[in-house]
């Protein structure tokens, strides 16, 4: 099924795919096409790269093209393409967002500008501009634990009146802020509202999200597909299954080491694991200790034989 249904239908399971890497730092192509077709085959309804998951931040120019490029062109127009524009310098953003639309991208997806801290004026005025030139749809990002700055609610209301700004991706976990978002959807239906943190994914559908973009869903993207349709039909029994393996995915995988990087290792390990791709990180992170990855090992298979018993 052609899942790129209409041009503004954002909904369902994005997949914040991680960026494969050899462990010289150059981008692993064969494991980057092996992630794509598992993620396609897994059902998603989109692909999210050079996000946060993706390490954005962290690779080099001629890599961050490679990436758009590869990546579009893997996925065929099977599913919906978001690439991650974030960066400090408005015309690097823009730049990235026309590379983007010549390789067949869907929409970009832009952080609140980081460093400098911009109160609620400065982030509307940038979002305006970048939106005005942005070749493609914007989604709007909010992850203040990263940037240390918080779009309020009010300014995203502002902004969602935009034609080009489609959406946001709220990674805040705070349900208070969810709450005040889907307010937006009162006066714009249209506008896409997707959440990060995959914990409370069952209840940010139940309330009104469109969906969410999980990290998880790199390594099991059936489970989070089957979560989101089960929120969506209120299916009570299945939500309490998928939760509880969600969760284990949270406290097992992502938490195999004390380091900050620890859920970046805890993805791509797993799909280390599973035969998917390299594991290596990009500098300056430089992953978990050996005793972690068995910890990941073995919770892994674990939690991939409870994922085959389920009944997707």
């Amino acid at each position: 099924m052609d899942q790129k249904e209409t041009d503004n239908n954002y909904k369902g399971i994005i997949v914040p795919m991680v960026t494969p890497l050899h462990s010289n730092g150059e981008l692993d192509k064969k494991g980057t096409e092996r992630l794509i077709r598992h993620l396609i085959h897994g059902g998603v309804h989109g692909i999210f790269i050079l996000g946060t998951t993706g390490e954005a931040s962290s690779l080099k120019p001629a890599l961050t093209k490679e990436m758009i490029e590869l990546s579009c062109k893997e996925a065929k127009g099977e599913v919906k393409i978001l690439v991650g524009i974030s960066h400090t310098c408005l015309d690097v953003s823009v730049k990235l967002a026309q590379i983007a639309k010549e390789n067949g991208a869907d929409a970009v997806v832009a952080l609140t500008p980081y460093y400098f801290y911009l109160d609620q004026e400065e982030l509307e005025h940038y979002y305006v501009k970048l939106a005005d030139e942005s070749p493609l749809p914007v989604f709007i990002y909010n992850f203040p634990r990263m940037t240390k700055l918080n779009l309020e609610p009010e300014t995203a209301e502002k902004l969602s009146r935009h034609p080009n700004i489609i959406g946001i991706k709220d990674s805040s976990g705070n349900g208070v802020y969810l709450q005040k978002l889907l307010q937006i959807k009162k006066k714009r239906q249209d506008f896409s509202i997707f959440v990060g943190p995959e914990e409370m994914l069952a209840q940010s559908i139940l309330t009104g999200a469109d969906g969410g973009i999980s990290g998880g869903a790199n390594i099991f993207p059936e489970l989070y597909v089957s979560m989101f349709e089960a929120s969506k039909n209120k299916d009570w029994g299945q939500i309490e299954k998928f939760q509880e393996i969600i969760m284990e995915i949270s406290q097992k995988i992502y938490a195999a080491s004390p380091k900050n990087s620890a859920y970046f290792s805890g993805v791509k390990e797993s799909l280390y694991h599973l035969g998917i791709c390299e594991p290596h990180l990009a500098s300056p992170m430089i992953g978990i200790d050996d005793k972690s990855k068995e910890y990941i090992y073995q919770h892994l298979d674990t939690i991939h034989s409870k994922i085959k018993k389920l009944k997707f």
